[in-house]
């Protein structure tokens, strides 16, 4: 089997190969589910879980989603699913699907009583108004989510600062990619996966670090195979051993929250062999001096000491990665999610920069998107610092242009607002007064969440807009029933950059209603439907293509319709203009920009001046200086906690815990416990086990697995009341991107006293 390099090329994944080697061979050769019912029609559209976006079809009989069928054409996945894409059909007929709006009443069954929607919709408006009128407009916020499509993210942003007003809008990615978003700008000037997955196939070698690809990505973990049996070297980092880790060339078990350590002792081991590529350096690039002077102590030696990884093992990663011809490096959370992560981001780049392996085919970067839209969700104005089309909210500039589309004022728009976990910290503070949630379920996936709790119910009000009664939901006024995915049309932008499209297959059921029309309803309730009478997402997008031209993100010359025809478009993709300046600007071509930084590439911030997204077209290496965990280990609290996900399960669980099969395969959380930290503490397999930090405490069954360091325990994170994980985690965050650090706190670890008594998987009624 041969593979073309072109930029226009896509994998050419053989149907017997897929079958033969993929990562769940039982799905990919019987995904098709077979109920005994005749469907009315079978819509192609795509799977609602993670960033890769898998093409699906979805078999619909009278209104109802009773089956799937593979989709081969879709070119990222070819016909394979994973557990959850499998299964995710059976959530659209869950008997706690929201057919109504519910208001809090705690003398009703379940602290909640139905109300009609128009009634609820009032009520929000009502409230809205009197809490801005009180207290200012940025009293209330809004948390968005990164699941949802690209037209309503837009629309969130918009609805934020010119119908509310408001600074405090922020979104759920900021637990997500906002540290791999700000490494990616500060380095390249532009915040997306430089590459399509297609360039994994012709690498020789594969780092992949921080990121469990085969149970948080398992269609990516195709291509690594398929690479490997091409000839590829595969080196995984992770403080476990992961599935894909189980079968790599080389494993670096690093301790949690160690990674710029390890890679500034890589590039020092590139620079002292001489292994670079000082042609690209030069010319391409600026910066490396001070890199290579900051990297100097950090010998084989230290970099060892500090991350707990043996001197031959780092050794080793830096001689395959520094002579390789061709390279492709993946992350995700894994080295996302610190107080440092901006800083660990950056150390992997730096080692891509001084190598030269990027922007030509089977040399490539990417970070490994977690949420449906993760990447479509932090371009067009959700965050709480940006506008459309991955614009700066303090820039005159971008301000004037935005405003110019949506017919207001620059000064109109509010300054930026502040990130999710602070708009919970001015929620405790009482400066926050009320708040509108969608598609985000806090309680159970921030930090320190017996915080996060005792906020909400500091509220005046708050409304939550959902599918299924969340834990966070239960702390709402006013519950307001949204739409599921195949409820739905729209687009995302998946992993590699790709812009999909999602296929609406049924009808929203009882009261619910597409998420963008309960906006544009609270808009109209409020008395500022002025920019909120869309009749489809099809007029968002198109509004949403003015918006973001010529901006980085820029999304203008893409069309529902080249979509189609293309099986997705790679943004940057623009549309045709006059060129200006020194170089003449290209026609955009139909499937946009699938690889980045190609040269003679052209962008609107460079121009012709070089591939990268600065004014003089060249990257930047940035300065890495190693800073430890914000909270490690000591006498009292010995143990590193991390956390992370399981195959089965997905974020809060809000969607995954309701799906049968996928609660089969993984009911409950567990500990994950090394045997001899076992021993010690005196702990066997399933035993009930109690974790404590500073912040929580929580009792899980033991797992007593040899996949994990002896000095770090691992919990899921998907469960919430009693069994969260985040009632131990720290809410530190990183200075520039704001996430908060997941993968290590420190704990202390002990059998429990007795099993314990879970009321219920919610959270308990106030």
């Amino acid at each position: 089997m041969t593979q073309s390099h072109e930029s226009s090329s896509e994998p050419s994944l053989d149907l017997e190969v897929i079958r033969e080697f993929g990562p769940f061979r039982a799905y990919a050769n019987h995904v098709r589910i077979d109920t005994g019912v005749a469907p009315d029609k079978v819509v192609k559209t795509h799977c609602c879980f993670c960033g890769q976006q898998c093409g699906v079809q979805l078999k619909v009989k009278d209104n109802t989603v009773v089956g799937i069928e593979p989709w081969y054409e879709f070119p990222f996945n070819r016909g394979m699913l994973c557990p959850k894409g499998v299964k995710r059909y059976l959530q659209q007929q869950h008997p706690d699907r929201l057919l109504h709006a519910y208001q809090r009443d705690s003398a009703a069954p379940g602290g909640f009583r139905q109300l009609d929607y128009a009634a609820a919709i009032q009520r929000v408006a009502e409230t809205i108004e009197r809490i801005q009128t009180e207290h200012g407009a940025d009293a209330f916020a809004v948390l968005s989510g990164a699941s949802l499509t690209t037209e309503k993210t837009y629309l969130m942003g918009k609805f934020a600062h010119m119908c509310l007003k408001t600074a405090n809008i922020d979104y759920n990615g900021r637990l997500c990619m906002v540290s791999a978003a700000a490494g990616n700008k500060k380095a390249f000037g532009i915040d997306r996966a430089a590459n399509p997955w297609s360039d994994i196939l012709g690498a020789e070698v594969i780092l992949i670090t921080g990121a469990n690809v085969a149970e948080c990505a398992p269609i990516t973990t195709n291509y690594v195979w398929q690479a490997r049996e091409h000839g590829a070297k595969v080196i995984v980092v992770d403080p476990r051993i992961t599935p894909l880790a189980r079968t790599c060339d080389l494993f670096l078990p690093i301790k949690p929250g160690r990674d710029t350590a390890l890679f500034n002792g890589i590039l020092h081991l590139m620079i002292e062999n001489d292994w670079l590529d000082h042609d690209f350096i030069q010319a391409q690039t600026v910066g490396f001096e001070a890199v290579l002077q900051a990297t100097r102590e950090w010998t084989p030696a230290k970099t060892a000491e500090v991350t707990g990884i043996a001197e031959k093992s780092i050794r080793q990663a830096a001689e395959w990665w520094g002579q390789a011809k061709t390279s492709f490096l993946m992350h995700a959370r894994g080295i996302e999610h610190h107080s440092h992560g901006v800083q660990n981001v950056l150390s992997t780049i730096n080692i891509v920069l001084a190598s030269g392996r990027i922007g030509r085919p089977s040399c490539g970067y990417a970070t490994i998107t977690g949420q449906a839209n993760g990447q479509g969700g932090r371009e067009h104005g959700q965050k709480c610092d940006q506008l459309p089309g991955g614009r700066d909210l303090s820039n005159p500039e971008h301000r004037a242009h935005v405003a110019n589309v949506w017919g207001i004022a620059p000064d109109e728009l509010p300054r930026p607002g502040v990130d999710a976990y602070e708009i919970m910290r001015k929620a405790h503070a009482g400066e926050i007064r009320g708040l509108l949630s969608i598609c985000f379920n806090p309680v159970v996936s921030l930090p320190d969440n017996n915080f996060v709790r005792a906020a909400l119910e500091k509220l005046e009000f708050f409304v939550a807009i959902d599918f299924f009664m969340s834990e966070t939901a239960r702390y709402a006024d006013i519950v307001l029933p949204g739409s599921l995915q195949e409820e739905d049309e729209g687009t995302v932008t998946q992993a590699e950059g790709r812009i999909i499209r999602i296929h609406q297959a049924v009808e929203c059921p009882g009261e619910a209603k597409q998420d963008w029309r309960v906006i544009q309803d609270i808009a109209r309730a409020l008395g500022r439907e002025r920019g909120f009478t869309f009749a489809s997402p099809r007029e968002i997008f198109e509004e949403l293509r003015v918006a973001s031209k010529g901006g980085v993100s820029d999304y203008s010359g893409v069309t529902y319709e080249n979509i189609e025809e293309h099986y997705g478009v790679f943004w940057p993709c623009r549309s045709a203009a006059t060129p200006s300046g020194a170089a003449a600007e290209p026609e955009p071509g139909p499937r946009g920009t699938p690889r980045l930084f190609e040269p003679g590439s052209w962008n609107p911030i460079a121009g012709g001046a070089g591939p990268f997204y600065f004014p003089d077209g060249k990257a930047r290496f940035n300065v890495t200086a190693y800073v430890g965990p914000a909270e490690d280990v000591d006498v009292e609290y010995p143990i590193m906690l991390t956390t992370g996900r399981v195959v089965s399960q997905f974020l809060s669980g809000n969607q995954t815990r309701r799906i049968g099969p996928l609660v089969d395969h993984y009911p409950e959380p567990r500990v994950e416990i090394h045997p001899r930290l076992a021993q010690r503490l005196g702990v066997g397999d399933g035993d009930w086990t109690t974790v404590t930090s500073r912040r929580g405490q929580c009792t899980l069954r033991a797992s007593v697995v040899a996949t994990i360091r002896p000095d770090t325990i691992f919990i899921p994170y998907h469960w919430g009341g009693r069994k969260s994980a985040n009632q131990l985690t720290i809410s530190a965050q990183d200075p520039i991107s704001k996430i908060p650090e997941y993968k290590v706190c420190a704990v202390r670890v002990a059998p429990a006293e007795a099993p314990p008594e879970y009321a219920s998987e919610l959270e308990p009624q106030q």
